[in-house]
């Protein structure tokens, strides 16, 4: 058992971002993805779980789904292996956050007496005055590590994408932002990172490597995570979870190293 949590296991993930202790380190990072572009005071956490009210519509579970104290709505989700059609499922959960921001009712009820002599009363529709306000959003973030390279992404470790014309490039609405970050296209050696950015990352990919924080990472923040990741110091729920979920992650990647040898034998035979 090595000395840090898999960051890329599900319970990992959650045990370094996702509990009230580890509020600060998630603004630390989301900070740094998007510096420049927003910063982030505080946050909350809020329900991860986004239940359909449609019989035929799927709801769903994020990893992280936070709200920041300037409004803005970040989902941050970590994939381990490739599955198919998985920027469609981003795409998806994005929509759906933002669908949730305005569903509500189109018109008021008003009550109103049907006759003069009863004392039955129905309800009519009566229409907002500022129509258009209903449909004011909030910027939603959709933030994906993901452990794997995705083909219909460009070859590189970070890929923004926004709503903008075609033709210039020009941002068409702001408010619909996905960040996908592909750990294998990450390459840099410590000694190459210079910017707490880089050093995050770095982090994230190598320590479940590590039996000790490297003596080069000497911000604040990596003493947090070093605390907050430190398999010693897990509950002992937690510490079943995660033992669990490092079964299924070497499982996991047994299976797609075995498909893909199968693939690159299959190609080498014509």
């Amino acid at each position: 058992m090595t000395h840090f949590v898999n960051p890329f296991t599900d319970i990992g993930f959650k045990i370094i971002f996702g509990q009230p202790a580890s509020k600060e380190l998630l603004i630390t990072l989301l900070n740094e993805l998007l510096a420049g572009e927003h910063h982030i005071e505080d946050l909350t956490f809020i329900d991860k779980e986004d239940n359909s009210d449609n019989v035929n519509d799927r709801g769903i579970i994020f990893d992280l789904y936070c709200l920041t104290s300037g409004g803005e709505y970040i989902i941050v989700e970590m994939q381990n292996r490739w599955h198919s059609n998985f920027l469609d499922r981003t795409l998806y959960y994005v929509c759906r956050a933002i669908s949730r921001l305005i569903e509500r009712p189109i018109t008021d009820e008003v009550e109103l007496p049907i006759g003069r002599n009863d004392n039955v009363t129905d309800t009519v529709n009566e229409t907002p005055p500022r129509y258009g306000d209903r449909y004011k959003l909030s910027t939603v973030y959709g933030i994906f590590l993901m452990n794997f390279k995705e083909g219909k992404l460009e070859p590189k470790f970070r890929t923004d994408t926004v709503v903008a014309d075609r033709e210039n490039g020009r941002t068409v609405n702001p408010h619909f932002r996905q960040i996908y970050l592909q750990f294998p296209y990450f390459t840099k050696q410590l000694e190459e990172c210079e910017t707490l950015y880089d050093k995050l990352i770095y982090a994230l990919k190598n320590m479940n490597e590590w039996n000790r924080m490297p003596d080069a990472l000497k911000e604040q923040v990596f003493k947090h995570l070093e605390r907050l990741a430190a398999v010693a110091n897990l509950s002992e729920a937690n510490r079943v979870a995660y033992d669990k979920a490092v079964d299924r992650f070497y499982v996991s990647r047994i299976y797609e190293e075995d498909m893909q040898d199968r693939v690159e034998n299959a190609m080498r035979e014509g």
